[in-house]
């Protein structure tokens, strides 16, 4: 027996999937995760940007929505001021002459479950622009206390060389190898609020 998909407020079904209403959606800062998680050395450290802001046009067909992202490199923490510093630095992040990490998308497409879907973008870091694809969840709409319309969304991207984006920085292991993983996961959190 298989159940039928119904919408809930905020949302609308199109194709056998619960999909946002159509309109702008502006990402919510308060209720926002940008992170990123690395290997150093043995143990995997986990980073943040709580500086973020974009918006999510969704169109009356999903697949031409689009997504833009902006994210404040400033606001970097790592839970430990000097490895923060460093990577404001330009060994990594160049913040002085890179204020901000973007993301702009270029296609959106159904993915395998009902909901999930693909986001094609290009993500611009210290003024190199290559194309990422982020696996989003669509987890759903609702209305909060104050009578705004919310949906939320998570996202992964399960690895970039942060290489490609010229983060090259490391230092060479007595032991062999190197200090930092070239590989970087991204994951995101976000609810956005209906405009």
């Amino acid at each position: 027996m298989t159940e039928a998909i119904t919408a809930t407020p905020g949302t609308r079904v199109v194709n056998g999937r619960q999909v946002p209403e159509p309109g702008t959606w502006a990402i919510d800062p308060s209720h926002a995760s940008f992170e990123f998680v690395a290997r150093h050395l043995m143990a995997k450290v986990r980073g943040s940007f709580p500086g973020v802001s974009g918006v999510a046009t969704v169109a009356e067909v999903p697949e031409e929505s689009t997504l833009e992202i902006e994210i404040d490199t400033t606001t970097i923490d790592t839970k430990d001021p000097n490895r923060d510093a460093h990577l404001r630095s330009n060994d990594f992040f160049s913040v002085e002459d890179h204020p901000t990490i973007s993301f702009r998308s270029t296609a959106v497409r159904p993915d395998e479950g009902e909901n999930e879907w693909k986001v094609d973008g290009d993500l611009t870091i210290k003024g190199v622009t290559r194309p990422v694809t982020v696996d989003v969840e669509f987890l759903g709409a609702g209305i909060d206390p104050w009578g705004n319309q919310r949906i939320g969304f998570s996202g992964v991207v399960p690895e970039v060389n942060r290489e490609d984006w010229g983060l090259t920085w490391n230092a060479a292991l007595e032991t062999g190898g190197f200090l930092l993983s070239r590989s970087v996961r991204l994951e995101i959190e976000a609810e956005l609020i209906k405009k």
